[in-house]
């Protein structure tokens, strides 16, 4: 059975963080609330965990994880970023996006897209969110958390449906009230020009689509 904690959104309790944060370490995976609605998380370099999430999800080895990271200085560890592609970033992170970019050498293969070695990483504006990814210090392996028959318009969002639904396929779920139910907007940044992947909950206009 999972664990349940009740993190307060404007100012979380450093105790539960650190109880997190330490699952996460240990190879768990977690729900948690995003500005995007729920998503699955677990750590880099946890296998298992990777392959818990794709269960819940029910989707294959093709169906790649978003890296979630604190701010730009960490998202550049793992993505080729340009001048022009920084001050896009540096105007519209935080916020709902998923960004495509060109993976650098610290992102597994097995992490990339297969024929173009890109990955996916957003920058989430949720405070609960930042101070997971402080308290362990990297960045967070995530998945939007839709559940396989379930409507899939629309994501999960309120913890004790999710609960319910995962008790026994999560080490825990994070209840921080009512989630914004939605998606990203994902956005390709490899060219020379934005491309819209999938159309969210982030503002379109400042990349010209």
């Amino acid at each position: 059975m999972s664990q349940y904690f009740n993190i307060n959104l404007d100012n979380p309790q450093p105790r539960l963080i650190a109880q997190t944060a330490d699952i996460l370490r240990k190879g768990g995976v977690i729900a948690y609330p995003t500005d995007s609605g729920y998503a699955l998380g677990c750590m880099l370099g946890h296998g298992d965990a990777q392959t818990r999430i794709r269960q819940i999800r029910g989707v294959d080895d093709k169906h790649l994880f978003t890296l979630v990271c604190r701010n730009l200085s960490e998202l550049g560890n793992y993505a080729v970023v340009s001048n022009s592609q920084f001050r896009l970033l540096k105007a519209n992170t935080p916020g709902a996006y998923t960004f495509i970019l060109n993976a650098t050498r610290e992102v597994p293969r097995k992490l990339q897209h297969p024929k173009r070695n890109t990955v996916g990483l957003r920058v989430p504006q949720h405070a609960i969110v930042q101070a997971i990814l402080e308290a362990i210090d990297a960045p967070l392996l995530s998945m939007t958390l839709y559940i396989p028959s379930e409507d899939e318009d629309s994501a999960l969002s309120e913890a004790w449906e999710i609960r319910d639904k995962l008790e026994n396929l999560v080490d825990l779920v994070i209840d921080a009230g009512h989630c914004v139910a939605g998606a990203t907007s994902v956005i390709n940044l490899t060219d020379d020009a934005p491309v819209l992947i999938r159309e969210g909950l982030g503002d379109l206009a400042p990349f010209g689509l």
